[in-house]
């Protein structure tokens, strides 16, 4: 299918103008979808560094657009390019930190009692004191609805590890929502 031939519900022609260079149709894509990848974002990169990471997502965006095909709805073509720029973004800054940091050490102070208003702000602040990578698979399987078999491929992991991953993340979240 070419740029031109697709067309999705709601923005019939905004992709195949903002294919040919029209910002006014990308801008209103970006206005269309900045919810969700922000949303996105925030559960996997943290409070850290979320405005930044939803700016590159939309570069990444228009960088790759030509090669949208219309096989897949617009949205989860971009959501599936979100995922893949904020996982490589995350490994990014747990690489940086380890090197400039002990990690253990600066993390170690992070998880404490949190008061919880309502539980939506408790499971924020306990999805923020997973590790990486039970955080992702418990983002991306139980919250963005992936499979372990699509994870996997994401995280460059097992399946098995997959699941292994969203079990751990599910006890120790168990246990702080008890706290």
């Amino acid at each position: 299918m070419t740029a031109g031939a697709v067309a999705v519900r709601g923005q019939p022609d905004d992709i195949a103008l903002a294919v040919g260079g029209d910002g006014a149709a990308f801008e209103r894509l970006y206005r269309a979808h900045v919810t969700r990848v922000y949303s996105l974002a925030r559960w996997l990169m943290g409070t850290e560094d979320v405005d930044d990471a939803v700016q590159d997502v939309f570069i990444r965006v228009w960088e790759k657009l030509h090669t949208y095909s219309g096989q897949a709805a617009f949205g989860t073509w971009l959501h599936r390019v979100a995922v893949n720029l904020l996982i490589r973004r995350r490994q990014r800054r747990a690489i940086d930190l380890h090197r400039h940091t002990g990690a253990e050490e600066a993390l170690s102070g992070v998880a404490g009692r949190v008061e919880r208003p309502d539980l939506k702000v408790a499971l924020e602040a306990a999805v923020d004191t997973l590790p990486a990578g039970a955080r992702e698979v418990f983002v991306l399987h139980d919250m963005e609805g992936y499979r372990h078999d699509d994870i996997a491929e994401l995280l460059g992991v097992d399946p098995g590890t997959s699941r292994s991953q969203l079990h751990r993340a599910r006890m120790l979240l168990r246990q702080q929502l008890r706290n």
